[in-house]
C-alpha cells in the first residue's frame, strides 16, 4: 500500500487518540477498516485514499455486503470512512468530504439481536464453578450482564476497583464511572477470588488468564461462544450482546433511561434512545405473536 498510505493512516489514528479521546479498541477497528478500503482501492485499480470518490466507497460496502459481513459491521466501516474523509479534508489532503455525502446509519440499526431473559439464564448457567477457568467465566458473564460494562472496560478492571455494591469502570477517554453490582455477581466474584484467584494485590487484574497474565477481550468473547453453544442459542453471542441486553432489559421493566444512560457510560442521551426503538420492536414482536386479533 506505500509509506504514504502509513502516515496519513498513522496521522489519523494520532488525531483519534489526541484529539477525540477514542478507546484503543475503536481505534483499532477503524484501522482494521481503512486497511480493507485501501486494499479495495488497490485491487480495483482506483488509486490511494486521496483520488477515492463516492463511487469508490459504494463499491467497497457493497463489496463488504457481498461478502456477507454483518450489517453492523459495515455501518460501523461507513462511520469510520467518514471520520477519516473528514480529518483528510480538515488537514487540506482533500478538496472534498466525501463523507457528506452518506448519511451516518442510525444508532439503533447497529444494535445486534438482544437475549431473551431466558436465554440469558441459559447461557449463565454453562460455567461450572468447581474449577479455575469455570469460577472466572461465571464470574466474567455475571458482571458483564449485572452492570453492561463494555469487556474493554471489564478486561481493565483491578481487584481494587470493586466492593460489596459498586464496580468502578474506567470508560472511553479514562472517564470513570461507578456501576452497582447485583448478589448474584457479587458472589460468583466471591467465589472465584476466595477459591481460585490465589494470592493477590488490591492493585492486580480482576481476571487473569492460567498463566496469570490479564485475561484478553478476545478470550471472553472466545469463551462466550463456547458457552453460547453449549446453551444452544443459536443467534450470534458477544460480550456486547449482554451489554445491549442489560440496557434493553432494564428499559423494559421501567428503567429511566438516564439511569441506563449514566450506567452505559453515554456522553449523549440519543446514543441510550436507541434501545427505546428496540424496546418499541421487540413489544411490537411480541403482540404480533401474542394478540388473538393479529
Amino acid at each position: 500500500m506505500g509509506d504514504s498510505y502509513e502516515i496519513i493512516v498513522c496521522d489519523f489514528l494520532d488525531y483519534l487518540r489526541s484529539e477525540k479521546g477514542l478507546s484503543p479498541n475503536t481505534i483499532e477497528a477503524y484501522e482494521r477498516d481503512l486497511r480493507l478500503f485501501a486494499t479495495y482501492l488497490t485491487d480495483s485499480n482506483k488509486g490511494s485514499f486521496l483520488d477515492a470518490s463516492g463511487e469508490s466507497v459504494y463499491g467497497f460496502l457493497n463489496r463488504l455486503q457481498e461478502k456477507k459481513y454483518a450489517t453492523s459491521s459495515i455501518c460501523r466501516t461507513l462511520v469510520a470512512i467518514k471520520v477519516f474523509f473528514r480529518f483528510l479534508k480538515k488537514e487540506g489532503m482533500v478538496a472534498v468530504d466525501l463523507g457528506n455525502y452518506f448519511e451516518t446509519p442510525k444508532l439503533w440499526q447497529l444494535i445486534p439481536e438482544v437475549m431473551t431473559i431466558d436465554e440469558i439464564d441459559r447461557l449463565l448457567d454453562q460455567p461450572k464453578s468447581d474449577d479455575f477457568v469455570g469460577a472466572r467465566d461465571k464470574a466474567v458473564l455475571e458482571l458483564l450482564y449485572a452492570t453492561g460494562m463494555r469487556v474493554s472496560e471489564l478486561c481493565s478492571l483491578t481487584i481494587n476497583d470493586l466492593n460489596e455494591n459498586f464496580v468502578k469502570v474506567r470508560g472511553k477517554g479514562r472517564k470513570e464511572r461507578l456501576i452497582p453490582v447485583g448478589k448474584k455477581a457479587s458472589d460468583a466474584i466471591d467465589h472465584y477470588l476466595v477459591h481460585f484467584r490465589g494470592k493477590a494485590e488490591n492493585t492486580d487484574p480482576l481476571f487473569i488468564s492460567q498463566k496469570r497474565k490479564p485475561i484478553h477481550r478476545i478470550s471472553v468473547w472466545s469463551r462466550i461462544r463456547i458457552y453460547a453453544q453449549s446453551a444452544e442459542i443459536t443467534k450470534p453471542i458477544s460480550p456486547h450482546t449482554l451489554r445491549h441486553s442489560f440496557a434493553t432489559h432494564l428499559l423494559e421493566n421501567g428503567a429511566d433511561l438516564r439511569l441506563i444512560q449514566e450506567m452505559l457510560g453515554h456522553e449523549d442521551i440519543g446514543t441510550t434512545d436507541r434501545y427505546t426503538h428496540l424496546a418499541n420492536s421487540r413489544v411490537k414482536a411480541s403482540f404480533k405473536a401474542f394478540h388473538p386479533r393479529y
